[in-house]
């Protein structure tokens, strides 16, 4: 008997020799020390992990423009209609503007000092830096709210705004209009005016596609630098402004001096990026689901409290149907058989014990509960599994997101805060060197232009021409605060005794305050002492820095 031989063959006919199998297998990487043929692991194209994710290579225009819109709508219902979104937009708005926002002027003196002579000087500085404080704050806290367009917000409250804004849409977008109608004795001290704009109505006009100069109504020239913004006269679903919401006025970044027109501040990821993400945008998915999944658990424990009684019957199914069926001879809903054994049971009255009234049942009848049973054991555990990963995407701590402390001891926390004061400190930074800092370049630009009103010694040269130099400046918001008074106070006055810090550090790191404004309140207190006859406490007790967390010593 003569043993058949097999062979594998090409589609078209032709025999595939070794030489073919083994290329194939070398290609494939069989039987070689690397069983992949690509370096990189993230560039195989086999496996069941990666084998179908193939995603496009795009600008980030490109990624973000075409969809940008669907984005921001649900990134502003999970923050209307979702707590933990919500609380967590709040809280950090809450640690980069708070209550109480305000510029801090760092002129630069000493490039001043150098072009323009000896009288620029640290004096000098510290004189100017105290009038520009004061004349900021009597435009940022106007209690008739000139430095608003629209007269409703202080300026804390317009930044509160715009972080809000940068932070859920990506972007923040303010006009600084020049309205010197409104100045006046009685009226407004200064005549820029803030005009906080809806990141929406910042498009291409009548909607058209992105262009190689138009990008989400970014206007950009041959180096992809801004140089004008698109903005429509209203917003496009206002049913009410149908006709205003169909214009686009088109402004001037700035003037040719270099005064901003349109202020538009958006964190970039990439190079060339023009319109900006919301922090949510990476987590909306999964805060979806936890959404569901929390209403899902709210209905099962609602359930959980229902109970169903009914009555179990000695009848089969069929039996049970046909004592319920209507006489053929009466068709007036008559009861008959075993339901009217029932009705017959009910009219006798029963019996009563103690006001209620017990149940009589028919012959082999009894009665039983349903309860959903589904305890949601589970939930806990998958509460806090996606809101660590909401944390990690927004910034904060597993503990602030969650709000529980439970399983938090004191170095846990501090190192949790530590990490999330370098994450707010990088928004701020961020927030104001794209909003805030262009804003006091505009109100800063008006003090200047008012002779007398600030310090300058004779040949000062303008605002224009050392816009860097005048215009350097910190803003300071609210502070990181405590977790241990006692150890971290004691820690701060170490470091005071040591160099390794400023009083000025200290007080806008720790309580969000000036130093200066901390120091003058401090002399008006003592000598409101001396005034009253009362001798000054000593703050400190006499005791030594590094003895104040130190607990009491038996005596």
């Amino acid at each position: 008997m003569n043993a058949q031989t097999s062979k594998l063959i090409y589609p078209d006919g032709r025999s595939i020799s070794r030489a073919d199998i083994a290329m194939v297998r070398v290609r494939a990487g069989v039987n070689s020390p690397n069983p992949s043929p690509w370096p990189y692991d993230a560039a195989t194209r086999y496996g069941n992990d990666i084998a179908d994710w193939y995603p496009f290579l795009r600008s980030p225009d490109s990624e973000i423009n075409l969809d940008s819109d669907l984005i921001r709508a649900r990134s502003r219902d999970l923050v209307r209609n979702d707590g933990w979104a919500s609380g967590s937009i709040t809280r950090i708005t809450d640690s980069m503007v708070g209550s109480n926002f305000h510029v801090v002027p760092q002129p630069n003196w000493r490039v001043l000092q150098r072009m323009y002579g000896p009288t620029f000087d640290a004096t000098w500085a510290a004189e100017y830096r105290s009038a520009v404080m004061a004349e900021w704050r009597m435009w940022a806290e106007d209690p008739l709210f000139y430095c608003d367009a629209t007269r409703s917000m202080s300026a804390t409250q317009m930044f509160y705004l715009l972080a809000r804004h940068k932070l859920i849409d990506g972007d923040a977008l303010v006009m600084p209009q020049w309205m010197p109608e409104r100045v006046g004795y009685g009226a407004a001290r200064y005549a820029t005016a803030l005009r906080v704009i809806d990141p929406d109505r910042l498009s291409n006009p009548y909607e058209m596609m992105d262009t190689h100069n138009l990008r989400g109504g970014v206007e950009v020239d041959g180096d992809q630098a801004p140089v004008a913004y698109h903005i429509r006269r209203a917003h496009q679903n206002d049913y009410y402004d149908t006709g205003l919401s169909m214009i686009w006025d088109r402004f001037e970044r700035q003037t040719p001096w270099g005064r901003p027109l349109v202020i538009h501040d958006c964190d970039s990821d990439r190079a060339d990026q023009h319109r900006g993400l919301g922090i949510l945008t990476p987590v909306l998915s999964r805060f979806k689901v936890l959404a569901r999944y929390d209403q899902v658990a709210l209905q099962a424990a609602v359930m959980r409290t229902v109970v169903g009684f009914f009555i179990k019957s000695p009848f089969d199914a069929e039996q049970v149907r046909q004592a319920m069926e209507i006489g053929d001879n009466d068709r007036s809903m008559l009861l008959s058989g075993y339901q009217t054994i029932r009705n017959s049971l009910g009219e006798e009255g029963g019996v009563s014990m103690g006001g209620a009234r017990m149940p009589v049942l028919a012959p082999g009848e009894d009665i039983a509960t349903a309860q959903s049973q589904n305890e949601a054991e589970d939930f806990d555990t998958f509460e806090h599994t996606f809101l660590r990963s909401i944390a990690a995407a927004t910034g904060e701590s597993a503990e602030e997101i969650s709000k529980d402390y439970s399983k938090t001891n004191y170095s846990s926390a501090r190192a949790a805060l530590l990490s999330v004061w370098r994450r707010m400190l990088t928004r701020r930074a961020n927030f104001t060197a794209g909003t805030a800092t262009p804003i006091y370049n505009c109100v800063l630009e008006e003090m200047m232009d008012r002779p007398g009103l600030l310090p300058l010694p004779d040949g000062a040269p303008d605002f224009v021409s050392m816009r860097a130099a005048y215009a350097r400046c910190k803003w300071i918001g609210p502070g990181r605060g405590w977790i241990d008074p006692v150890k971290e106070r004691a820690g701060e006055l170490m470091g005071l005794d040591a160099g390794f810090g400023t009083l000025d550090q200290s007080c806008a790191d720790i309580g969000g305050t000036y130093w200066e404004d901390v120091l003058d309140e401090r002399a008006v207190e003592e000598a409101y002492f001396k005034s009253k006859g009362l001798t000054r406490p000593d703050w400190a007790g006499g005791v030594a820095a590094q003895q104040i967390s130190e607990p009491p010593k038996p005596e």
